[in-house]
């Protein structure tokens, strides 16, 4: 994983200093299933089960880095999945700041909390999962500072642009066939910029939830 970092400072994927400290601290290899840990320095996604993956290194730091996110913030995570985004974000966060993360698949749930306590993120009370519809955010925690949503939607979902705070971040994959990243920002109450990059490709938003 080290050999990674420094191939994403190297091509200038990862560049501010607060994120490459959080990315040589949680290790990547903690967040994929036992049979790929060999695998999890590669800059490639990995099955994690379920027909998901653990995204592409490259692209988590490409979407940070976009997001700015920083100490005492509130993030929302949208696909959560094995939880390593999660992590970073907590650790960036810091203790002051929050993370609350959804997952689709109950057992993805399980296993995004059970490798984010390998650093105690969950039992002291700075990220909280939960079993939802992506595309509905949280509105109870609302508003989020950052919104980091690692599956693509059709179209941006009218209900994480409510819950981003002014002066938030959400970043989101738009498009079925042609997919974009898409970095928005809240300047007031109605009025909200918006950045794209092409050349992404990430799983679909679905709302269905499976509990088991």
């Amino acid at each position: 994983m080290a050999d990674l970092v420094e191939q994403l400072i190297a091509s200038k994927y990862l560049k501010a200093p607060h994120l490459i400290k959080a990315f040589k601290k949680i290790k990547r290899e903690d967040f994929v299933l036992p049979g790929a840990k060999e695998e999890a320095g590669l800059n490639v996604p990995l099955n994690i089960g379920f027909g998901q993956t653990i995204s592409q290194p490259l692209t988590v730091a490409f979407m940070l880095e976009l997001l700015e996110p920083r100490k005492t913030e509130k993030v929302l995570d949208i696909g959560s999945g094995s939880g390593w985004v999660s992590a970073l974000l907590t650790e960036i966060v810091g203790e002051s700041g929050r993370v609350y993360a959804i997952e689709r698949i109950e057992e993805l749930k399980s296993f995004g909390e059970q490798n984010t306590e390998k650093y105690r993120f969950v039992s002291d009370g700075r990220l909280k999962f939960f079993v939802g519809d992506g595309a509905k955010g949280l509105p109870e925690y609302a508003p989020f500072d950052v919104i980091h949503v690692a599956a693509s939607a059709a179209t941006i979902p009218s209900a994480l642009l409510d819950q981003l705070a002014i002066g938030g971040r959400l970043i989101i994959p738009e498009g079925v066939d042609t997919q974009e990243l898409v970095l928005i920002e809240r300047k007031s109450e109605n009025e909200y910029t918006q950045r794209r990059f092409s050349g992404f490709v990430f799983v679909p938003l679905i709302s269905k939830t499976i509990n088991r």
